[in-house]
């Protein structure tokens, strides 16, 4: 996911879109100008994207809000007003879901809110100086931020809880520098995240970069497996899409090449890497993400199945926002030929549905997304109408496959994802 300057698609970001499938993009308040302009920049993103794109924005309220009374909204309150000064769960709602209406009206599909760092250190200056924090209560910043959840979900729209593990307590910034939290951190900050999940959030997780050397000696929290495999992943059980804050923070970008930035975010189990920009060095900085990750990958530093478990969780995202390809968008039509499937993605059974004009032989196969054959599920003749297979994916690892329905003179295709 990246960044981009000005209010139009500039030619490199379509470039990337067209030709690189690029994943994501982050809107910054220079992006925008006013309500209509938005709309339509979201539109041409669409357009230029060979599939769902993630459009986000950070839309937390108060001192973080790109949509402000400066591009045409209002000026909205903050966390800590919410839920410390005014903690009327009503209230919130009313605030959330009229910033929710902005980004369902913009075509933004993410938000990177609500923060749920809680505010153990009010003069911490990225979160409790700026008034980021609903409250020094674990369970208060739990009740706000389900509301919050709420109402984004009405709409559609995913949200992205922040920052992992919490920077409520952090007396540095780590947009400039190295962040230490190893004394000033507790267990209590993780209460809002176990809750959450708990209530089976299904949204993002943003990874801060914060370091902890009682979680991890050597890397922070956005560069750490102990902290996003070992505690996010097997500890707390949250199972969804993880990313990056901005890799071009101080915190990392003083401590470790772009090289090595990408391979311990993707080894850490991170499942996007979030920058400001879509250039570097006067090149795609796509381009050189992709090179770093092949090259990583061919030499054995990072593992396929890491690469293909974090593609699976962001489709399985994509799923239910707006601007998503329907299930049936997915579906091929050829002369009267069809083919789809529900539920889609599924584990570990699918019914796979193909739809004849007439009667016809035809053979219905499973490919891996290798091209290799995976299963034949009929081959044979068939009367004209609508006829149903069962497809079980036991046995298979997760990943996206591609169902094939060959009538000799029609081939139909529809991608199918098993998702364990």
């Amino acid at each position: 996911m990246v960044g981009f300057s000005g209010t139009t698609v500039p030619d490199s970001l379509k470039v990337d879109l067209i030709s690189r499938g690029l994943g994501g993009v982050i809107l910054y308040a220079g992006n925008v100008q006013n309500p209509s302009q938005i709309k339509q920049l979201t539109k041409q993103l669409q357009s230029n994207s060979q599939s769902t794109l993630l459009i986000a924005i950070d839309q937390e309220g108060g001192q973080v809000a790109r949509l402000s009374q400066n591009n045409g909204y209002v000026k909205t309150k903050t966390a800590y007003n919410l839920g410390t000064v005014i903690n009327i769960l009503d209230t919130t709602s009313y605030w959330v879901a009229k910033m929710a209406q902005w980004l369902y009206d913009g075509g933004i599909n993410i938000n990177f809110a609500p923060v749920v760092d809680v505010d153990v250190n009010p003069n911490s200056p990225a979160i409790g100086a700026l008034e980021r924090s609903f409250s020094s209560n674990p369970a208060n910043v739990y009740n706000h931020a389900q509301k919050f959840i709420d109402e984004f979900s009405k709409k559609k729209i995913a949200v992205t809880l922040k920052h992992f593990p919490g920077h409520g307590s952090a007396m540095q910034d780590s947009h400039l520098g190295f962040t230490d939290i190893t004394n000033t951190w507790a267990d209590s900050e993780l209460v809002p995240y176990r809750k959450l999940f708990q209530n089976n959030y299904s949204g993002l997780v943003m990874v801060g970069h914060l370091f902890n050397a009682h979680i991890d000696p050597l890397y922070p929290a956005s560069l750490s497996n102990n902290t996003v495999t070992g505690l996010l992943r097997n500890q707390l059980g949250f199972q969804g899409v993880t990313i990056t804050d901005a890799l071009e923070m101080n915190a990392i970008s003083d401590n470790y090449s772009f090289d090595k930035t990408v391979e311990l975010a993707v080894n850490a189990g991170e499942d996007i890497l979030l920058f400001t920009t879509n250039i570097l060095n006067n090149r795609s900085l796509l381009d050189s993400v992709v090179n770093i990750i092949f090259n990583k990958i061919n030499s054995g530093i990072i593992a396929q199945s890491t690469i293909d478990d974090a593609y699976n969780r962001i489709t399985f995202l994509k799923q239910g926002l707006i601007n998503s390809v329907s299930e049936t968008a997915g579906s091929q039509i050829v002369k009267g030929y069809a083919i789809s499937n529900y539920p889609n993605p599924f584990n570990p059974e699918t019914d796979i549905v193909v739809d004849i004009p007439a009667e016809s032989n035809i053979s219905v196969n499973v490919y891996n997304i290798t091209g290799q054959l995976v299963r034949t599920i009929f081959n044979g003749s068939l009367s004209s109408g609508r006829h149903s297979f069962v497809f079980t994916g036991r046995g298979l690892p997760s990943g996206i496959y591609l169902v094939s329905m060959n009538t000799g003179n029609n081939m139909v295709n529809r991608k199918i994802v098993l998702l364990k």
